[in-house]
């Protein structure tokens, strides 16, 4: 084939679609590549979580940044600046709502990164040199903030096609009665919730399966369902037709805004609890089983078991506050109080511990061990003998 015969190359603009199938490749590429590293780290610790072999991580780390700058090569490197373009337009589109001002924050941090990668890949170092691993060290923070946030722009884009809208909003009279069916079934223990997000208007919508003469009928509801002034705005025989109905989902917030998937501290080593029993089996003196509960409720950087279960239960409170709604606020009470119990239960193990530190005593000597190798039988010894097929008691079916 001549060069005058070679087609001319494709200078369609992609969809936005096809930009936010970019993106998503590629995160779903940084997750894999997060993932293949947490195991390879996982390697060069102990089984308290402490670095073992700083080489070997160095090296991890090394392998991922490069990874992650293939990928970005590969996925979305051309697509980048078209994909922040599209999703400001729609943004700009939506209607007012609260969330709108941290996703234009979100659009303008991936642009800055987005600038300082390409900055940086424009002028690739020798291959296998230490300063293309500098510049892949120096690459992986903003990678990180498209693999982290990216899924926002991508949404964004994907809602080119007016997604934000309900296709066929109720007539206010149907709304009304539908609603007031779905309150009775509520209160007679009848509207089971099944899926919960929210539009771009920054509302909340609820699927629940609505029971009503024996069958059930899929609801979409507005609003807060354990709060009044919710109703109903569609009703449908399954929740694809709910889908193809009611707006897309918008991404759902995070509890911490500084907290990074791929970012994480070194984990802080920790003695596992089934490790902390052990020692008291195999101990033999008061003073062993005193250590091993001074283990578990031991603050700072190094924290025990049940410190950690307090922060999970206080962490989980400030998740169910951050919910917003109304049985949110309640577990969060619940969880609240929780966690109150077991400091206060921690402060008292702590004292046990201490009160049986102090406790001079070692196990009795009659409470001797038992071997866990059992003699073996005279090679001349018969097998008992089983019991007559009459004893047996029948077997039912």
């Amino acid at each position: 084939m001549t060069p005058a015969s070679s087609p001319a190359p494709d200078h369609r603009r992609p969809t936005a679609s096809e930009l936010s199938d970019a993106a998503g490749n590629f995160m779903i590429r940084m997750s894999v590549i997060g993932c293949e590293t947490d195991a390879a780290l996982d390697r060069t610790r102990d089984r308290h979580g402490r670095t073992v072999h700083p080489g070997a991580a160095d090296a991890a780390r090394a392998h991922r940044n490069k990874a992650a700058v293939e990928a970005y090569r590969t996925h979305l490197a051309p697509h980048a600046e078209a994909l922040l373009d599209v999703a400001r337009l729609v943004l700009d589109e939506l209607p007012p709502a609260q969330h709108l001002a941290g996703w234009q924050a979100v659009l303008d941090g991936l642009h800055a990164s987005t600038v300082e990668i390409h900055r940086i890949i424009e002028r690739p170092a020798d291959s296998g040199s230490e300063d293309e691993r500098a510049q892949h060290a120096a690459l992986w923070p903003h990678l990180t903030v498209w693999a982290d946030h990216g899924y926002i722009a991508s949404n964004l884009a994907d809602q080119r096609d007016g997604g934000q809208h309900q296709k066929s909003p109720l007539p206010d009279a149907e709304r009304r009665k539908w609603t007031e069916m779905a309150v009775a079934a509520q209160q007679r223990g009848a509207l089971e919730l099944t899926e919960a997000w929210f539009a771009a208007d920054g509302q909340p919508i609820t699927l629940a399966y609505l029971v009503e003469d024996d069958e059930s009928i899929v609801v979409a509801l507005r609003g807060d369902p354990g709060a009044p002034g919710w109703q109903v705005i569609g009703h449908y025989e399954h929740e694809y037709e709910a889908g193809k109905d009611l707006p897309s989902p918008v991404p759902s917030g995070v509890l911490r805004r500084n907290c990074s998937r791929f970012n994480r501290l070194p984990p802080a080593p920790e003695m596992p609890l089934q490790d902390l029993i052990r020692d008291v089996v195999e101990g033999h003196a008061a003073g062993d089983a005193s250590n091993a509960l001074l283990c578990a409720v031991q603050g700072g950087y190094a924290a025990g078991p049940m410190i950690r279960l307090r922060e999970l239960v206080e962490t989980s409170a400030q998740f169910a506050s951050a919910l917003e709604t109304v049985q949110g606020q309640q577990i969060s009470a619940r969880l609240s109080a929780l966690g109150r119990q077991i400091e206060f239960l921690t402060h008292e193990v702590q004292e046990a511990a201490e009160d049986l530190g102090a406790t001079v005593a070692v196990l009795p000597p009659h409470r001797t061990p038992g071997p866990r190798i059992r003699p073996r039988p005279a090679v001349d010894t018969s097998p008992p003998v089983p019991p007559p097929l009459a004893s047996r008691p029948a077997r039912h079916r």
